[in-house]
């Protein structure tokens, strides 16, 4: 049993403090919302992969406890950071790192194991976090603590690649500091893939997310043009789907969300721009294209409503899906967020429901929060499919819309436009 610390009781760090606990290690899950502490304390979860009987095993256990206090901090054997990284006006915006490296440098021995798990640039290990806990402890990385990176591979809502089964890529600043991280991870997960320094851990993760940005702007911008070409793009990707190598499917989509695709790509075109003065062609158009996907929706449905003689401007229309990914409650980012503002922008009473996404994420005030029923789906004069959650009855969506645009290719019928 060792002491753990988890900085950040979010989408990354409640599983993994979780997962420690049940391993017996001594963990405190450390957030400086109070109100997630207070419902962690209570045994509750507001995340979708740790159920709340989990949770509660741990508490009862005694090797869980979530915590606000910097006190509970102290005597920490190994600590891990799991703080947002968001972009501000298209700059990293590293201040959770930073202010995380400080809190923690505070406790620091020798001996102890500090590991950054947090999506950013390569480098921000041992240029920024690195340096921020050796001047606040007076020790050295590699020489008197362990120090390495280990990024998040969280994909929320998939039941078969959990936190357990999912290979965790893991690095060191030294020799020794690998070791002590690997050693760490080898006891929550089934596969560790050590590399080389934390820069190449760091552009792994990027590299992962980068690769996915960009094919899905491809088949996104191919699905507008399939359209003015009056070719079915649903059909063509079936069809180069069959194809046993070579290819990987993606499919068209009303826009990205999440952390992993608008924001970490932007990371790496950063800190290339920065440090080699040159652009990062396919991210920034990938951006381009994918951030664009909600307009070019709006735009579809502007132009169904025209086609009926009707206009946006006073219509009823129902949104299904506020996540931006299925089956899960995360709108962070969600291009329904941005698709309910333009409509809403043009005078039209817009309904959601979304049975994952709770009352109090950044939803538009202006939105009302609707159960998909029969009578919601009678009175709108349009319904849009963002989310595909298997939650939603798709069969009473077929017999009771009077039109709807589909982004996910999940339904059929007379009154069903496909994205």
């Amino acid at each position: 049993m060792r002491r753990v610390v988890v900085v950040g009781q979010g989408y990354v760090g409640l599983p993994l403090a979780v997962r420690a606990a049940e391993t017996g290690h001594e963990v405190i899950g450390y957030d400086v919302d109070t109100e997630r502490v207070k419902s962690l304390a209570a045994g509750e979860s507001y995340v979708e992969d740790v159920s709340a009987e989990r949770i509660r095993a741990a508490l009862e256990a005694g090797t869980y406890r979530a915590s606000d206090s910097v006190r509970d901090l102290g005597g920490f054997d190994v600590a891990v950071v799991t703080v947002p990284t968001p972009l501000h006006e298209g700059t990293p915006d590293l201040r959770y790192i930073e202010e995380s490296a400080r809190t923690l440098a505070r406790y620091l021995r020798p001996g102890a194991t500090v590991v950054l798990e947090s999506t950013t640039y390569p480098g921000t290990t041992q240029e920024l976090f690195g340096p921020l806990l050796e001047e606040g402890s007076g020790l050295v990385a590699g020489a008197d603590f362990h120090l390495g990176y280990s990024p998040e591979r969280i994909d929320p809502g998939n039941p078969v690649w959990g936190f357990e089964q999912t290979p965790k890529i893991v690095s060191g600043v030294d020799a020794a500091s690998l070791k002590a991280v690997q050693e760490f991870y080898d006891a929550l997960v089934e596969t560790t893939v050590p590399v080389g320094s934390p820069k190449e851990a760091e552009l792994a993760k990027l590299l992962e997310n980068t690769f996915r940005h960009v094919n899905i702007a491809l088949v996104n911008e191919i699905a507008m043009f399939a359209r003015h070409l009056d070719i079915d793009v649903w059909q063509a990707i079936d069809a180069a789907s069959s194809k046993p190598f070579g290819f990987m499917r993606f499919t068209p989509g009303p826009g990205v969300g999440g952390h992993c695709l608008p924001i970490d790509p932007s990371y790496l075109s950063w800190r290339v721009q920065r440090e080699l003065g040159q652009s990062f062609r396919f991210v920034e158009l990938a951006n381009d294209i994918n951030n664009h996907m909600p307009d070019y929706v709006t735009r579809r449905l502007v132009n169904a409503f025209n086609a009926r003689k009707r206009s946006v401007n006073g219509s009823r229309i129902l949104l299904l899906g506020l996540a931006y990914k299925k089956n899960t409650g995360d709108a962070r980012e969600s291009p329904a967020l941005r698709i309910s503002q333009l409509l809403l922008d043009m005078g039209a009473e817009v309904r959601a429901a979304d049975p994952h996404v709770v009352e109090g994420q950044r939803v538009d005030n202006r939105l009302v929060r609707v159960e998909l029923t029969e009578a919601e789906l009678a009175a709108a004069d349009a319904v849009v499919l963002i989310t595909d959650h298997d939650a939603f009855d798709y069969a009473l969506v077929e017999a009771h819309a009077d039109y709807v645009l589909d982004c996910r290719r999940r339904l059929s019928g007379p009154r069903i436009e496909v994205l």
